[in-house]
């Protein structure tokens, strides 16, 4: 049985002290990731779903863009993932910025994008992206291997060649609402900072969140 100790270390290169943290988690994330900026796919991030069962799958995605609102990333609709949201639309994000010994989870329900939302993210995508987008049947058996991958591929090149690429109409955005946005700092001893913002039932101001440290 394998043993993982010898990878085992402490963590202690910051801190997160109650009277640094900001106002509200988005200005929070917009500093953390500013400084996670200079890592290798800073905007990837571990999505978990559930499907009717209950069952969960996690895989990476890349976030495309955030706001108050939430946080946007971009698929198949027929996907595994598009079929979960379909029948369970709640899901959890795990950004993890290990070198920053880091992590930020958030959880809330899912949304389909606007089809103008969906429009532009699927415009800015290079154009291999956005024919793979067509090519693709994601998440389904090919039954005859790679070969068949490329042949779609190569028909779909001939059906765009020389005009722009639209967005196929089982392809667009997902939006995550926040109800639950945690940040974690290792700390040594595996006393770990984690600081959680939840909306605020109990506040006079519509929209406002809680802050509260929880235990490690």
């Amino acid at each position: 049985m394998p043993d993982t100790s010898y990878f085992r270390r402490d963590y202690g290169s910051g801190q997160l002290d109650d009277s640094a943290v900001a106002s509200t988690w988005r200005e929070q994330f917009d500093l953390w990731f500013s400084e996670a900026a200079g890592l290798d796919q800073p905007q990837a991030v571990v999505l978990a779903t559930a499907d009717a069962a209950g069952r969960a799958r996690a895989r990476t995605v890349l976030i495309k863009s955030w706001d108050d609102d939430g946080f946007v990333w971009a698929t198949n609709y027929d996907s595994r993932k598009g079929h979960d949201l379909a029948a369970n639309p709640y899901a959890g994000l795990c950004f993890s910025w290990i070198s920053l010994e880091r992590q930020v989870q958030v959880e809330g329900p899912v949304e389909r994008s606007s089809a103008a939302e969906s429009d532009a993210i699927f415009a800015a995508r290079p154009r291999g992206a956005q024919l793979a987008a067509w090519a693709s049947p994601q998440s389904q058996a090919l039954l005859f291997g790679q070969a068949e991958l490329q042949q779609r591929l190569t028909a779909t090149e001939a059906r765009f060649d020389g005009v722009d690429v639209h967005r196929p109409p089982h392809w667009g955005g997902y939006r995550l609402r926040p109800e639950s946005v945690e940040f974690w700092q290792g700390r040594p001893n595996r006393l770990h900072d984690r600081i959680r913002f939840s909306p605020d039932p109990a506040a006079e101001i519509q929209g406002a969140w809680r802050r509260e440290r929880l235990g490690p």
